[in-house]
C-alpha cells in the first residue's frame, strides 16, 4: 500500500533520534539495526501492580522473540499474564502498574527506555494493537472514517482529504462492503464483525511492522471469527506483517501462528514451534490445555478433558513450579522447592518443567478446530 498526501508520496520527513542510531520517519532502523536481528526481542520482562495487599508481580521474567513476518501465539487461561505482557511492551499499563525489570527491543531499541513522546511516535506508526471488544473501544461520537483517518493524520502527516481517502482505502482492504457509504457511519450502526474490521483498519492504516492482536475475535460468532482471522492471515502475508496473537483459542494458534508461547501464572512455561508443541508438548500445563479440546481427549467416554483447580492469585504464587498444585505429575521434592527455569527441549523448544525429559505427554496429531478454546 502506498501513502499519499505528503511530498513525494512518502511519510512526513524527519526522523526520531534514539540512542545508538536513528529511527527514520518510515520506521526503518538506523545504524544500530541488524538486518538478521529479531524485529522484537523481549528479555526478562517483569511487571508488577500496586494493590491493597502490596506489590503483586503479575508477569515474571518473560522472554521471547518475534521475527520479521512471523506470527507468535501467546496462549493460556485468563489471569496468565498474556494481555499484561503486551500492554507493558506497548507502554499502556494502567497507573498502578509498572515494568519492574527487563527489556523489549524493537529493531534494536529498548521500548521500555524511550521517553514518552518517542514511544508515542512509534506506537501507531510502527507498533499497533487490536483490543478486545471492538465496539467498546471505538468512540461512539465519531464516524469510523474519522477514527481511521486520525492516526494517518497524526503519524503520516496527511491532509484531511488525503487521510479520508486513506481511510476509504483501508475499509476496502479489510473488505467492508460499500466502503464509500460506510465511511460516514458511526460504530453503533455496524455489526460486531464490522467493528472488528474497523479496528483492524485503524491498526494497519500506517502500515506498522508489528501488530498485537489481543483476543481479536472473542466477541464474534464462529462464522464471523473465521472470516476475520482469514482476513488477518491474508493481510499478514500480503503486508509482511509480524503479529503477536493473544488468545485462549488453540485453533487460532494452530492455524495462524508459526510459534507458540504458553503462559501460566505470569510465566512462560513452554515455547517452541507450533506444530511441535501441539504434537509433543513438554509441559503438563500445555498437555492439559490440549487435552481440554473437545474430541481430543476422553474419546469415547463422553467427557471433556480438564485441568483441576484455577490459576492462583498473583499475591499467592506457589513455591517452586507455579503449576504444581494442579499438576498430576508433581513430585514434591523436585517441583515445590525452588523456582523452575526454562530448560531446552528437543527440538529447539523450551519448557519450565524438571520432568520434561522423562514424561510422555499426549499431544494432538491434527490442528484443533478454531472453535476449540481453553
Amino acid at each position: 500500500m502506498s501513502v499519499e498526501g505528503t511530498p513525494g508520496g512518502s511519510a512526513a520527513p524527519g526522523g526520531t533520534e534514539l540512542p545508538g542510531g536513528t529511527l527514520s520517519a518510515d520506521g526503518t532502523a538506523g545504524p544500530a539495526g541488524q538486518p538478521d536481528a529479531p524485529l522484537l526481542e523481549v528479555s526478562g520482562l517483569s511487571i508488577e501492580f500496586r494493590t491493597s495487599a502490596g506489590l503483586a508481580r503479575v508477569v515474571q521474567n518473560v522472554s521471547f522473540q518475534v521475527g520479521r513476518g512471523e506470527a507468535l501465539g501467546l496462549v493460556g487461561e485468563s489471569g496468565s499474564g498474556k494481555t499484561t505482557t503486551s500492554l507493558g511492551i506497548m507502554g499502556l499499563l494502567p497507573a498502578n502498574g509498572r515494568v519492574a525489570a527487563g527489556s523489549a527491543k524493537f529493531r534494536g531499541r529498548d521500548l521500555l527506555q524511550l521517553p514518552g513522546e518517542e514511544l508515542r511516535t512509534l506506537r501507531g506508526r510502527q507498533l499497533a494493537m487490536i483490543f478486545q471488544d471492538a465496539l467498546r473501544c471505538l468512540n461512539p461520537a465519531f464516524t469510523i472514517g474519522d477514527q481511521i483517518a486520525e492516526p494517518a493524520r497524526q503519524h503520516l502527516g496527511l491532509s484531511r482529504s488525503a487521510a479520508r481517502a486513506r481511510a476509504k482505502e483501508m475499509l476496502d482492504l479489510v473488505e467492508i462492503p460499500r466502503a464509500a457509504e460506510r465511511i460516514d457511519a458511526y460504530p453503533h450502526m455496524l455489526s460486531g464483525g464490522m467493528c472488528q474490521r474497523v479496528m483492524l483498519a485503524m491498526a494497519l492504516v500506517c502500515e506498522p511492522a508489528l501488530l498485537f492482536a489481543d483476543e481479536p475475535t472473542t466477541a464474534l460468532d464462529v462464522t464471523v471469527q473465521s472470516n476475520v482471522l482469514a482476513l488477518l492471515d491474508r493481510l499478514r502475508a500480503d503486508l509482511g506483517l509480524s503479529v503477536v496473537f493473544i488468545t485462549h483459542d488453540l485453533g487460532v494458534v494452530s492455524e495462524l501462528c508459526d510459534r507458540v508461547a504458553v503462559m501460566y501464572a505470569g510465566e512462560i512455561v513452554e515455547i517452541g514451534n507450533t506444530h511441535q508443541v501441539f504434537r509433543t508438548p513438554q509441559h503438563p500445563y500445555t498437555a492439559g490445555l490440549l487435552g481440554s479440546i473437545p474430541g481430543m481427549a476422553g474419546a469415547g467416554t463422553g467427557r471433556f478433558g480438564f485441568i483441576r483447580g484455577t490459576v492462583p492469585a498473583p499475591t499467592a504464587w506457589p513455591h517452586g513450579c507455579r503449576f504444581n498444585p494442579r499438576c498430576d505429575y508433581c513430585e514434591p521434592d523436585r517441583c515445590t522447592v525452588e523456582p523452575i527455569p526454562l530448560r531446552p527441549t528437543d527440538p529447539g523448544g523450551q519448557a519450565r518443567c524438571v520432568r520434561s525429559a522423562e514424561l510422555e505427554l499426549a499431544g494432538v496429531s491434527a490442528a484443533p478446530g478454531s472453535a476449540a478454546a481453553v
